[in-house]
């Protein structure tokens, strides 16, 4: 058995509908398919998800909101039109639905976020079903309820119970093709609570774990996994395998091939997982495994991210003080900061986080409260910082792979801002100015993939 999820480029538009209907009657073994909500169908429209939002939003600021409900009931009408579906029923399905979730919640804004949003995929979830019925197909839409997908009741941020794998595995009993909506499950009270941006590909992973599939395909819009931005590095390199360590390091640093979160499941249970294009279903994508060769390639791929600052701590002696760091975390999490990196030495320290989270005078706070509670020497805050993560499992083994990157960012005139190096050795963290952060890809990219292929060749 096959689960494959479609992402949003992939339901875009009745085009992408049919491709979709011709992979999945093109093997037997695609048992489950769970979808997003439509994409983008050029590069300046609008996904279905935003325009959901924006009527959220509408709805609770007592503004109009019909136009919006108008766009997106358009939405969907243009894909079954095109596909010839008699689909009148559906859509007054939809748009009865929203004006109910509308009715429900309109008072609790969180809850009437969730509701909204998650119509995205349910409803496309429905008409992909009519569509593949239509095909011949033996196929029926299943909710997440039930399927059995019970999360946590933290709006926004759903995290699935564990209760629900075994309600899932039933569904291998189940004939046909099974259509399930991604981004979303239930609370055990029966709220719809939808999971992190990107949670379609959660849901995919659930799904695939909970029916304990063979293969978990993740459809998008690349050929493969590459590894490196290929709109900052020129013919990248494509990706045949990578393990799941390495994605999930380098999907949280900026790969945005996959949701952070999504790879949980499939890791847990074992699963492999398959990436592979929508608009070209023969290349045969990139696999994501337990285990690989790491000998001729002891990099899997380097991420980087920009919007980061750096909170710089000094104070002599810093080392003998008991407590030390935890009171500086403690400061950050009494203001509800989330830190990304702690570099430090004897008498210094620096935390990483995103610069969005010092909004509204926090940084202030921040800084008045490590100097008179923590008697600091110094302390500052440096913006404007970019993240370039090296990331692969091999590099424990390989001497030399930290002298590799400094000398060819030194090469490029690059000045490194920090450096820091976990302790599992999966991943080396490099901070530089924003402005030259994909200047320092491309050198580090050459160093350890370029330089390895000319090596290879030789």
């Amino acid at each position: 058995m096959k689960v494959a999820k479609f992402g949003g480029s992939s339901v875009a538009s009745a085009a992408q509908f049919r491709k979709v209907a011709d992979i999945v009657s093109s093997d037997i073994e695609r048992r489950i398919v769970v979808v997003s909500a439509p994409g983008k169908r050029y590069k300046d429209d609008v996904k279905v998800t935003d325009m959901l939002i924006q009527l959220a939003e509408q709805v609770v600021a007592g503004e109009p909101h019909e136009e919006t409900m108008e766009a997106i009931v358009k939405r969907y009408a243009d894909i079954a039109n095109e596909l010839g579906l008699e689909a009148d029923g559906f859509l007054a399905e939809l748009v009865d639905d929203l004006q109910s979730k509308i009715s429900a919640y309109r008072s609790e804004p969180p809850r009437l976020f969730d509701a909204i949003k998650a119509s995205g995929e349910d409803h496309n979830a429905r008409l992909m079903a009519l569509y593949l019925q239509d095909c011949g197909l033996e196929a029926s839409y299943v909710s997440p309820l039930e399927a059995g997908i019970i999360v946590t009741d933290e709006p926004g941020n759903a995290q699935v119970l564990p209760e629900s794998y075994d309600k899932l595995k039933q569904l291998r009993e189940r004939r046909g093709v099974l259509v399930i909506p991604g981004f979303f499950g239930y609370s055990r009270s029966g709220h719809i609570v939808t999971f992190p941006r990107g949670g379609s590909d959660i849901t995919g992973s659930i799904v695939a774990a909970g029916v304990k599939a063979d293969v978990y395909e993740n459809f998008t819009d690349v050929d493969s996994i590459y590894c490196v931005n290929p709109s900052i590095v020129a013919d990248a390199r494509k990706l045949k395998e990578i393990t799941y360590r390495e994605m999930r390091e380098l999907s949280y640093s900026g790969f945005s091939v996959f949701h952070d979160e999504a790879l949980e499941p499939v890791y847990r249970a074992g699963i492999p997982v398959c990436v592979k294009n929508t608009n070209n279903p023969a290349a045969p994508g990139t696999w994501i495994v337990a285990k690989r060769n790491h000998i001729d390639e002891p990099v899997a791929g380097i991420a980087s991210d920009t919007g980061f600052c750096s909170i710089n701590i000094s104070k002599y002696l810093m080392n003998r003080e008991i407590g030390f760091g935890r009171r500086v975390l403690q400061i950050l999490e009494d203001e509800g900061i989330s830190y990304e990196h702690t570099p430090s030495g004897i008498d210094n320290m620096s935390v990483i986080l995103r610069a969005d989270q010092l909004a509204d005078g926090k940084d202030e706070r921040i800084l008045a409260r490590i100097r008179e509670e923590l008697a600091v020497d110094e302390v500052t805050i440096e913006y404007g910082l970019a993240l370039i993560m090296v990331v692969g499992e091999g590099m424990e083994k390989t001497i030399g792979m930290a002298a590799k990157a400094t000398t060819a960012l030194a090469n490029a005139n690059i000045n490194l801002e920090m450096i820091n190096q976990g302790s599992s050795e999966v991943s080396m963290m490099f901070g530089v100015k924003e402005e030259v952060v994909n200047e320092a890809v491309r050198a580090l990219y050459n160093a350890y993939f370029q330089q390895a292929t000319v090596n290879h060749l030789s």
